[in-house]
């Protein structure tokens, strides 16, 4: 699975690299986690970098959860949680690496990296979720109270799949790692399946402190590479 990553490039280079507009005022993320709002990159507006809710919430759902971190790639067309995303909503997930654990006794966090050190995106999907219930004050339902319309919330949610030989010892999971030229067919409704794999070359890995575990640790010490033996 894909349960943290990071993203703390400059704002001016990550526009750059995605050629597309922030919408928010960047804040560098070292130890993303599942709950936060963080950017992604929707088929909608390719041209713009928004926050999203990371954990996919159906639209069809009763409440705002967690739960849909991740996707698997070998089923994500025929779960429902996740279909009419998959044919409808995709979206880019920006980051500058991502965590895994070793699957041993020892659960040491790794991170990896793109080779040259840029940016690159992780295969996503998003959808629009609106609560059915508000809670209001009282004097809500008095008239002319306060507006009790529900604010629709955009999640997302990230695609797994078997790892490639650089994660394999690590983990049994990782994300989909989109090449570069794949991008725009992620978004353009490319079966996950059709998509070249990324050149396993560029990635590399390094362990890291297991102060990543916390999510609340989210500083630049979280990423340095520490002596494993």
């Amino acid at each position: 699975m894909c349960g943290r990553y990071s993203l703390f490039v400059d704002p001016a280079a990550l526009e750059t690299r995605f050629d597309a507009q922030l919408s928010f005022s960047f804040e560098p993320r070292y130890n993303a986690a599942p709950g936060q709002q963080l950017p992604i990159i929707r088929d909608d507006d390719a041209d713009t970098i928004q926050r999203a809710h990371w954990g996919l919430v159906p639209s069809w759902a009763d409440k705002r959860t967690t739960d849909h971190i991740n996707a698997r790639a070998e089923t994500v067309a025929d779960r429902r949680t996740f279909a009419d995303a998959y044919r409808h909503r995709r979206c880019l997930v920006p980051v500058d690496g991502f965590y895994e654990w070793s699957s041993d006794e020892r659960s040491q966090p790794f991170r990896f990296v793109h080779s040259d050190g840029d940016p690159f995106a992780l295969a996503g999907l998003y959808e629009r979720w609106t609560p059915t219930h508000v809670q209001t004050q009282l004097d809500a339902f008095a008239q002319d109270g306060p507006d009790r319309s529900a604010e629709e919330l955009i999640s997302f949610t990230i695609l797994t799949q078997s790892p490639t030989a650089t994660v394999e010892p690590i983990h049994d999971r990782m994300p989909v790692v989109l090449s570069e030229p794949t991008e725009q067919a992620w978004l353009a409704g490319a079966g996950v399946e059709t998509l070249e794999p990324i050149d396993d070359a560029v990635l590399d890995r390094y362990p890291v402190s297991r102060a990543v575990n916390d999510p609340t640790n989210d500083t630049p010490a979280v990423v340095e590479a520490i002596d494993d033996r």
